[in-house]
């Protein structure tokens, strides 16, 4: 059973990220329409548009770095389905040791430098910009995504004396809610917050979509881009959007509902799966439709300040009201 986890486990994950992840997009497509009074694409849309980048021909410019270009796709879908054998998907993770939350931080980084490398290795002036662009918005938003997590982590050593707490799993085996006081709570609150507004950036969506900004400079980071390795940095983008939900709902709505119907072993991993999914489509659609339909797009001085500046603001005010409630 272990050697039959651990060889098939992972292809397993990897697609449940992917179709959920397609799923997500397609739904939130029509969300987005419909809040718009359009009638939108059907849910169905990223599928087909995977088949059909699938079946096309990989075209690369005459003046880039090949295999570089080439690579990048590749190991951006690898890296950020890697992360998802870190998260409890209402169950436990496939993979878990210490440190691994320091781990997911550095792997969910990758598929942003994917895209950078493959960009400049493209040689073109569209896809640089776009590069740039997106140096700029990871140097803003990879503070207070820092800040977010370290304060967790902080507050949970003030209550369990262990020493794995930068392991995920043990952080979503131990919600921090029932921990804290009302000085916590807020601070978990504003922490939460923090996290739901990075996950936008993170997957550059609307308004902060400047790296690709078709309007704008043509795709930018994708600009250069076709085929099978547009599909590879289609399906990664819509894995992310599952991992940083899934990080949300692992960090602070670890929650699970089988509890209390005391049925066989299989069905609860079915619910408590089912109600992940539920969790991670809520934080998806908070985080990302709802967002996405309110806002315009940033320009990328508007991004860095509210990046650098509320949100990082509000983080170290999380932090802060984690610590008082400490010492009150």
């Amino acid at each position: 059973m272990y050697i039959l986890r651990s060889v098939l486990g992972p292809f397993v994950v990897a697609f449940i990220g992917i179709f959920f992840g397609l799923l997500y997009k397609g739904v939130d497509r029509i969300l987005h329409a419909r809040m718009q009074k359009r009638v939108g694409p059907p849910v169905t849309q990223p599928f087909l548009d995977v088949r059909k980048l699938l079946i096309k021909e990989n075209l690369v410019p005459e003046n880039a770095v090949d295999w570089l270009f080439n690579l990048m796709p590749v190991l951006s879908l690898v890296s950020v389905t890697s992360i998802l054998l870190y998260i409890p998907l209402g169950f436990d993770p496939l993979l878990s040791t210490k440190g691994d939350l320091i781990l997911i931080l550095y792997l969910l980084m990758l598929p942003a430098i994917c895209l950078m490398v493959g960009a400049f290795a493209s040689s073109s002036p569209y896809a640089t910009v776009g590069a740039q662009r997106e140096m700029v918005m990871m140097i803003s938003y990879e503070f207070p995504l820092a800040v977010t997590i370290i304060s967790m982590v902080w507050r949970l050593s003030k209550v369990h004396a262990a020493s794995n707490l930068f392991t995920l799993e043990y952080i979503s085996t131990h919600p921090l809610w029932g921990e804290v006081g009302v000085f916590g709570a807020i601070g978990l609150v504003i922490l939460l917050v923090v996290l739901l507004t990075v996950i936008p950036v993170e997957l550059s969506r609307v308004p902060f979509d400047i790296p690709e900004a078709e309007s704008e400079i043509a795709g930018g980071l994708l600009a250069e881009y076709s085929g099978k390795n547009l599909a590879m940095f289609y399906m990664s983008d819509a894995v992310k959007a599952i991992v940083m939900a899934g990080l949300v709902v692992a960090l602070f709505f670890p929650y699970t509902i089988s509890q209390y119907f005391g049925w066989p072993l299989y069905l609860e991993y079915i619910i408590d799966f089912a109600f992940f999914l539920v969790k991670t489509f809520i934080i998806v659609f908070v985080s990302v439709t709802v967002v996405r339909t309110a806002f315009a797009r940033y320009k990328i001085d508007q991004v860095t300040y509210v990046f650098w500046v509320p949100v990082t603001v509000a983080s170290l005010i999380g932090l802060l009201l984690l610590y008082l409630d400490v010492i009150l």
